[in-house]
């Protein structure tokens, strides 16, 4: 017995042993892992950068340059006044650092290193590069996951590579002409609308908020266009991802400032319900379809959710630089169609919205601009319209619409930032981006660059754009307004067809003038936005004294 105690004793001791070894093993790898994310890692990437001459505000362990961006503040202008200013304020510790620093700097967020970029030779080499090693902030991509789960604007390597070859050719100019119909059916519907207030009106002037109009017009587009159904049906599926949006909109997030998506507070609540109510709205719609499918209705209709429904039924995908393949399960394939959905409601609504806003706001207030642009499209359309703009080819020749587009999105573009991570060590032109640093490039300071646009680069000159933007300014590739490099946005030019085709039908039925209640005040909401609204006053035009 004595002997039997004895060895269950020794035994106990050497489990006890084991179990204390096992414990101080995990307790030193948890040290390590975390000296590597907090202190070796970020000191890498700093050396790294350092060493290529690039400097920036000194950093303090462990929160980085946080307490100084929350000190720096540019108050918004809120007068008509100030059309130069408001920039200043969006990002106002950009502003401070670049007079500073120069054109590229580092900064970080705790953990995070970013690298500010306005260098044009670096932003050229971003542009030419294509590998799969230069990809969306992958912090970022985990915050935004409620929003925009694994679609298209978030993921990267394979899973993007998959997306972009699937969605992509729906993109293709081919397809987009068989869309101008329903561009032109959800424009009637807010001329006739338009046409009610003016009757309504004193003097044949109405005072219209036009966002606000212009968001149910492309979301209705989009929703017929990519889904087969009407902004009505999709309703609530943009007013949730608005809500979701507005929760999201913050530099502390946008910069990875403190991470608490996973505790249980009253704002995650509300976004996990926000998420789980957005994806049963739209598996209603993809169930929809799905009942089309089996009983024959669609016939041959191929609008972007099929596309999406017959790619990701057979989703397996590789690359070419035989980096390996992915195959999706049953419940992988259901989340994949939601948040493709996702990114496609979002991304094909908001920002042609916005585009077409600033773009009348702009010519509301230039009214030389805006004659000049209604004449070119009455005489090229004559009585053609709005039956007319089906023309893909009458069109292309509006010059001095396609100038105005391109100068309203070079001042008030829908894009604030153009951002990447770098997943590997990349070398770009004379720069090498380590491993793990995130480059931000900051849209409205590129477009506003005197350097490269001239003295006069804060105004309002379509004449710039008059032989194309590699003549309108010293460097082409600074000019981003749809992103930059192999992420560019894919429905570039369905959003620039869409503009174009809502602007003739709207600026030759009706003349726009800026209205004493518009408060010019541009936010960063994920996308830019009017804090204010943009409002207008409109009127009739009378098309035999054009």
């Amino acid at each position: 017995m004595g002997m039997e105690a004895e060895g269950q004793w020794q035994f106990s001791e050497r489990v006890v042993k084991e179990i204390c070894w096992s414990a101080l093993l995990i307790v030193v790898c948890s040290v390590i892992i975390l000296c590597k994310k907090l202190w070796l890692g970020p000191q890498r990437i700093q050396s790294m950068i350092e060493k290529q001459g690039i400097s920036g505000p000194k950093p303090s362990f462990p929160f980085g340059n946080i307490s100084e961006m929350q000190r720096i503040h540019h108050q918004p202008p809120e007068s008509a006044s100030a059309f130069d200013r408001w920039f200043y304020s969006v990002f106002p510790y950009f502003h401070t650092w670049k007079q500073q620093y120069g054109s590229i700097f580092m900064y970080s967020t705790g953990t995070k290193q970013h690298l500010y970029v306005e260098n044009p030779e670096l932003i050229k080499e971003m542009n030419l590069h294509t590998s799969l090693d230069l990809g969306r902030p992958s912090y970022l991509t985990k915050t935004l996951r409620p929003m925009l789960g694994s679609g298209i604007l978030r993921v990267n390597g394979l899973e993007w590579t998959f997306q972009r070859n699937l969605i992509g050719p729906d993109f293709f100019l081919s397809k987009i002409k068989n869309m101008v119909g329903l561009m032109q059916e959800s424009a009637m519907a807010i001329i006739r609308k338009w046409e009610g207030h003016i009757a309504e009106s004193e003097g044949g002037i109405a005072e219209i908020a036009i966002d606000q109009d212009l968001k149910v017009l492309t979301a209705d587009i989009i929703s017929k266009a990519c889904f087969g159904t009407s902004y009505a049906q999709g309703i609530q599926i943009f007013a949730k991802l608005a809500i979701m949006q507005e929760t999201l909109a913050k530099p502390s997030i946008l910069f990875g400032f403190l991470n608490l998506r996973y505790f249980p507070t009253k704002e995650n609540k509300e976004m996990w319900k926000l998420e789980k109510e957005v994806e049963k709205l739209i598996l209603d719609v993809i169930h929809d379809r799905e009942v089309e499918n089996q009983n024959g209705i669609n016939g041959n209709q191929k609008d972007m959710l099929q596309t999406i429904l017959e790619g990701v039924a057979n989703a397996t995908t590789s690359n070419s630089n035989r980096k390996g393949s992915f195959r999706l399960g049953k419940h992988e394939k259901n989340q994949l169609i939601i948040d493709m959905c996702k990114n496609i409601y979002f991304a094909g609504s908001e920002s042609s919205a916005l585009a077409v806003s600033w773009a009348l706001l702009l010519l509301a207030l230039h009214p030389d601009w805006q004659q000049r642009v209604r004449a070119e499209i009455l005489e090229t359309f004559g009585n053609m319209l709005p039956i007319g703009v089906n023309d893909m080819d009458k069109l292309r020749q509006l010059k001095y619409l396609t100038m105005v587009i391109q100068e309203s999105l070079r001042l008030y573009g829908p894009a604030v930032t153009a951002s990447r991570e770098a997943l590997a060590d990349v070398k770009l032109g004379e720069f090498v981006l380590p491993k793990g640093i995130n480059a931000w490039l900051f849209i409205p300071a590129l477009h506003r660059d005197p350097d490269n646009w001239g003295p006069d680069a804060c105004e309002f000159k379509p004449e710039r754009f008059a032989g194309g933007v590699a003549a309108a300014c010293k460097y082409p590739q600074s000019y981003i307004p749809f992103g930059l490099g192999s992420r560019i946005c894919l429905g570039q030019h369905l959003s620039m067809v869409e503009i174009k085709v809502v602007l003739c039908l709207l600026l030759s039925n009706f003349s726009f003038a800026p209205s004493p209640n518009y408060q010019h005040c541009p936010v960063y909401r994920m996308v830019l936005v009017p804090k204010y609204g943009i409002r207008l006053l409109v009127s009739k035009v009378h098309k035999t004294g054009a």
